[in-house]
């Protein structure tokens, strides 16, 4: 695999620029094809005051990532306080407009039916972490959460790297979700529904977990197990350098996160029904393989 195989390029040059009907065609197929969306001249700018953020210090001790609760206003994992983490929350609250903007503007059949969820703000760097096997995102895998079922909803993200000192972010991207989905479905169980019920009552889980889930969480896990996929899947390196962006389906895209530091994040759920082409969608592929709903 290449760097061509997994990135479609497109030369938008403002968060708020006009897209043409063309080319909003081009981000929704490429996008729910699983590749990832490149922005190679779209930049988060900074206001001069929030350039002292662009620090490691900013994190508590313990956390890889700085979170902004929409719902609250707030951030969570940062040692600013008072009016410094009430800026820092500014920052992160225009970035999560810029890209909601910019995700409604090429993916205008999505108004409506996203849904914003957190923003996060990546200052420390991703090759000093240490993390159990399946925690370590510098393994490829796709994403799925124990504690946040989606029952089948997508998890789309929007990424800028602002590093002021020219750090790239490096990641790894798999091969096509349905070719590995193929390999490793038949390792995974489909969980107990009395096992989800008693997670809920238990408040282990936000919401009760579905089939989907169970197998999705069993896909990551069995993913960033196998050490001869890991050395030996395709897959294909890519960069993106400070000033650039990026969007891409996190639960359909192999990716692990291989280097790089100071990168905003922005998570958005999608309901299936939204898409243009629903039989793309990870519950779909695996639902085909099961020959049953998953949620």
């Amino acid at each position: 695999m290449t760097r061509d195989d997994v990135l479609e390029v497109l030369a938008v040059p403002a968060w708020d620029a006009p897209i043409d009907a063309v080319q909003s065609a081009r981000a929704v197929a490429a996008l729910e094809d699983g590749r990832v969306l490149f922005f190679p001249f779209l930049h988060f700018a900074l206001q001069e005051s929030e350039k002292r953020f662009l620090t490691v210090e900013a994190l508590e001790p313990g956390r890889k990532n700085i979170s902004f609760d929409p719902e609250s206003g707030t951030c969570q994992g940062s040692r600013h306080k008072g009016t410094e983490a009430a800026e820092l929350a500014a920052m992160l609250e225009r970035f999560a407009r810029q890209a909601e903007a910019l995700v409604l503007a090429l993916a205008p059949g999505y108004a409506g039916q996203l849904e914003r969820a957190r923003t996060s703000f990546r200052p420390a760097e991703i090759e000093d972490r240490a993390s159990s096997v399946r925690k370590d995102d510098r393994l490829l895998h796709v994403d799925a959460f124990p504690t946040r079922p989606t029952r089948g909803r997508r998890i789309l993200r929007v990424f800028s790297n602002i590093a002021p000192d020219g750090a790239e972010r490096l990641w790894r991207v798999g091969e096509p979700f349905p070719e590995f989905a193929k390999k490793f479905f038949p390792r995974v169980g489909g969980g107990s529904p009395r096992a989800a019920w008693l997670l809920q009552q238990l408040g282990l889980t936000r919401g009760r977990r579905s089939a989907y889930d169970t197998i999705m969480l069993g896909l990551h896990d069995r993913m960033k197990e196998d050490r001869a996929y890991q050395a030996g899947a395709p897959a294909a390196e890519v960069s993106f350098a400070p000033g650039t962006s990026w969007i891409v389906f996190t639960d359909q895209v192999l990716h692990a996160a291989l280097a790089g530091r100071f990168a905003l994040e922005q998570t958005f759920h999608l309901p299936v029904a939204a898409m243009a082409d629903s039989a793309r969608a990870p519950i779909s592929v695996l639902e085909r393989l099961a020959g049953r709903a998953l949620a």
